[in-house]
């Protein structure tokens, strides 16, 4: 399972897609779409494209299983019913849920490995430099 906005999807996108499917034998990779108002709460601005259209791109990736949407408030919940076997965190995500994660997974009871991802060309392959 992995989380983000994806705006747009780059090259960027599509290595951390290949990274988190390789961490398993038979990937069935979820992404987690942010809510706009979360996005717009965290970076400060809307995004670009609005949920929907956001899950609507991603579902056309080959490289994606499936596509749900965060939460409003909080994120355990919808980790809870996703039952993923491994997090994949991108090397850019940080913040107040990323600092608690594992905590978090462990209070749930939610069994789930996380891993950080390693950068692709983070100075070409980033949605805001992209923009």
């Amino acid at each position: 399972m992995v989380f983000g906005t994806f705006d747009m999807v780059h090259e960027g996108h599509v290595d951390f897609f290949r990274q988190a499917r390789s961490l398993a034998p038979e990937p069935h990779l979820i992404v987690s779409v942010a809510r706009d108002a979360i996005v717009t709460r965290i970076k400060g601005n809307k995004p670009r494209r609005s949920e929907s259209e956001r899950c609507s791109l991603l579902r056309r990736n080959t490289l994606v299983d499936e596509v749900i949407l965060g939460q409003g408030d909080g994120y355990i919940e919808h980790i809870e019913e996703a039952h993923p076997d491994i997090i994949a965190l991108g090397y850019d995500q940080i913040g107040e849920y990323v600092s608690n994660l594992e905590k978090d997974l462990t209070n749930a009871g939610v069994k789930a490995k996380v891993v950080r991802l390693k950068a692709f060309r983070p100075e070409t392959y980033k949605t805001s430099k992209l923009i």
